[in-house]
């Protein structure tokens, strides 16, 4: 075992997929990645997530890539607002769904308990996506069951006490929108404290810690060396971010584009967050606060395109401008910067064509990032980074409605790249391939004035 790690094996468990990357710090580059949905049991007591089946899919897929070339350590990387309960080794409880509604049934008690934006600078978000919202319902409706919880652990770190044995709690997962952490005290928020939940979070740890050496009996079924190092594991939009702060200087905006497109507001400041649009703070692998907000970009587009997206020609987006063919918000109620929007078309979108219907999306997903980038307060040069920089359209309805700089982020995934970086360590400095900036495909001359009649059209949206 080297004392700097080169190939890093990624366990990253989004929303939509679950994937384990190997991950090349030298090249840069992703050397090995095998995929699988991220599928839910829709089984009682409620919907929840198959970490059986990940748990196997990663242990072949570790073993696979250990065959095909070295493995020097393993990190982690997970979606937000997902919190294992472990009763000893075990689950206590599924890990639930974040997108079921069980929660809200007690939407007003748990609304008396949680602690103001001020401090927690989480915004009041449906179902489970504020993790305090889900452990508040999971201790009322199953009492008997929570009341065997020895450890409540973030969910990157559950995946890492799995391969190490050793719990620990990191602040990225605390931080996004949980309703758990304060990030201007650095400490759980009013809350956890109240709640008495802050006791069975395990010692907080670093993203970058190693938290020791892989279990043997993982290293003897997948034939990685025992000595392989376990890394403490991050959120997936800071590590999404991670890069940047490495290697960029504030103030800067980042897009980690993905099934969320999350704002990051690099250098800003969280005083004027607007917490009914989706304003909020994540905390950075370094543990500060970062000035955000989020929409459902990826959903949305996979929505609104129906499977019928391709890439737009010239033609296609000039008709759409000139007609003035309109996408309102929002189609993922509850979430970004028009929670309450009733989403629809100004046109029957079952009458585009797939190239005007792809451009129509693209150009509505451009006019929300710029609404959701206003809530957060972001400046400096815009940088895609994810799934969106493929978009052409998206980057280029950017610059141009908002006069800043562009950038694509080099690599396509994100998420996966900055986990690896964390085996560099916190004062890290990764070399990087060039960002692409866009390369002009389209004519937006009359794009303004499109913008202009979008958001006339979605006054009073909020």
């Amino acid at each position: 075992m080297t004392a700097a790690p080169r190939f890093i094996a990624v366990i990253d468990v989004g929303k939509t997929n679950v994937k384990l990357v190997v991950h090349d710090l030298q090249s840069g580059r992703d050397v090995f990645v095998k995929t699988r949905p991220n599928g839910v049991i829709v089984t009682p007591p409620y919907p929840h997530y198959d970490v059986e089946g990940m748990w196997t899919f990663f242990l072949a897929a570790l073993a696979e890539a250990a065959a095909a070339g070295p493995v020097d350590a393993i990190s982690f990387t997970t979606h937000g607002a997902a919190f294992a309960l472990l009763a000893g080794d075990d689950l206590a409880l599924p890990v639930l769904d974040y997108e079921f509604a069980g929660p809200d049934e007690l939407a007003a008690d748990y609304g008396r308990c949680r602690p103001p934006f001020a401090e927690s600078f989480t915004p009041r978000l449906p179902g489970g996506l504020n993790a305090g919202a889900q452990i508040f319902w999971l201790a009322r409706r199953f009492p008997e069951a929570f009341a065997s919880v020895t450890a409540i652990v973030p969910y990157p770190q559950y995946w890492a006490y799995r391969f190490s044995g050793v719990l620990a709690s990191e602040p990225t997962s605390l931080g996004v929108h949980t309703d758990l952490w304060s990030p201007a005290d650095k400490g759980f928020s009013s809350l956890a404290r109240a709640e008495g939940w802050d006791r069975l979070f395990p010692p907080m740890r670093s993203a970058f810690d190693r938290l020791g050496p892989v279990r043997p009996e993982i290293a003897a079924r997948t034939g990685i060396a025992a000595d392989t190092p376990v890394l403490c594991g991050i959120h997936d939009s800071n590590a999404s971010l991670l890069p940047h702060l490495m290697t960029r200087t504030r103030p800067f905006t980042v897009l980690s584009t993905g099934t969320w497109v999350i704002t990051f507001a690099v250098g800003g400041s969280a005083g004027n967050l607007d917490q009914h649009r989706d304003g909020l703070c994540n905390v950075d692998a370094h543990g500060n606060p970062v000035p955000s907000s989020r929409f459902m970009g990826g959903r949305e587009f996979e929505l609104l395109t129906a499977g019928t997206a391709i890439k737009p020609s010239v033609g296609d987006v000039l008709s759409v401008i000139e007609e003035g063919i309109l996408v309102q918000p929002t189609f993922t109620p509850g979430c970004g910067p028009f929670p309450t929007g009733k989403g629809r078309w100004s046109v029957d979108p079952a009458s585009l064509t797939p190239g005007r219907r792809t451009a129509a999306v693209s150009l509505y997903l451009a006019l929300v990032a710029i609404e959701a980038m206003e809530v957060a307060g972001a400046g400096g040069p815009i940088v895609i980074e994810g799934p969106f920089g493929r978009d052409a359209l998206f980057a280029e309805a950017l610059g141009t409605l908002t006069g800043r700089e562009v950038l694509i982020a080099s690599g396509a995934t994100g998420t996966s790249t900055g986990a690896a970086m964390l085996a560099l360590g916190a004062d890290g400095r990764p070399e990087m391939e060039a960002d692409r900036k866009p390369v002009g495909l389209y004519r937006l001359d009359g794009l303004p004035a499109f913008a202009s009649a979008w958001r006339a059209a979605v006054v009073g949206v909020a």
